[in-house]
């Protein structure tokens, strides 16, 4: 799964802001964060608050138009390497990650203090190929958090399943066929368990039934081709297995509160402005 990342990363900066100072970045952008000094406090919509510490690495997998991410009491130095996932890989599956992935300085420092180092060389490198090589480890730290956080047995969702070699069969055929209609008795058998163990194993582990999570990834994967702004409706539907387009926009409403027809329109006026 690891292997089916592409990004690319544009920017590597470090920011200096005073105390209780919000600091803000490019709402359209993931982005990846490494404290040097000072603390940041990102809280999300109810979520509880989560406090950074020097040393400590933070990916944010989604836009972060939904959090508020501010200095502690003191003078905050933090480096930002911003990033997005190709649409032609991993976009679909970033839904399912959740807004912040913390890794703390003594799981990172072994890794992160030498990478940051030749990032920010890189970075004031005017010779060609400089930010090819930026892009490159940026995509390197976040295969790296990524591979952590599932280590620490953090992670949740498809990316915990993946820990299951039957489950992740499963997972697999459903990730990389969404417009095949799938039943529990063919995944059961590809996974090699009964219909019953395979249920229940698929659900304490992916946090919901095997068909509703096919659903949801279905959905997943048409917002993404939608919010490329380059499909018609009807024809993303028919791409992740619905019948007729009034099916999938009810389900798709249904699901993500707005119609597929919104999500397009509004990947068209962006692209226009």
């Amino acid at each position: 799964m690891l292997a089916k990342i592409r990004l690319t990363g544009d920017h590597v900066y470090s920011v200096t802001i005073e105390g209780n100072e919000v600091l803000t970045m490019d709402e359209k952008s993931a982005h990846v964060c490494i404290l040097r000094s000072g603390a940041l406090h990102i809280r999300d919509g109810s979520e509880p608050q989560i406090t950074m510490q020097q040393g400590d690495v933070l990916l944010l997998p989604h836009s972060p138009r939904t959090l508020k991410v501010a200095a502690g009491p003191d003078r905050t130095e933090v480096v930002i390497c911003r990033f997005w996932f190709d649409a032609s890989s991993f976009e679909a599956m970033v839904f399912a990650l959740p807004s912040t992935i913390l890794i703390p300085r003594e799981e990172a420092a072994a890794w992160s203090e030498g990478i940051l180092h030749f990032m920010l060389l890189e970075t004031g490198n005017t010779h060609p190929g400089g930010a090819l090589m930026v892009s490159r480890l940026i995509d390197l730290v976040v295969i790296r958090i990524l591979r952590t956080w599932v280590h620490q047995k953090a992670a949740s969702g498809w990316l915990k399943a993946l820990s299951d070699p039957r489950i992740a069969r499963a997972l697999k055929a459903i990730h990389e066929t969404p417009g095949r209609q799938w039943s529990i008795n063919t995944l059961a058998e590809m996974a090699g368990m009964s219909r019953s163990n395979f249920c229940e194993r698929f659900n304490t582990l992916v946090s919901r039934p095997p068909l509703r999570y096919q659903n949801e990834w279905r959905l997943s994967l048409a917002k993404s081709m939608l919010l490329q702004g380059h499909s018609r409706v009807g024809e993303v539907g028919y791409a992740v297995g619905y019948e007729s387009e009034a099916a999938f926009s009810r389900a798709y409403k249904s699901f993500f509160g707005c119609s597929p027809r919104d999500d397009n329109a509004r990947a068209l006026e962006e692209e226009r402005q």
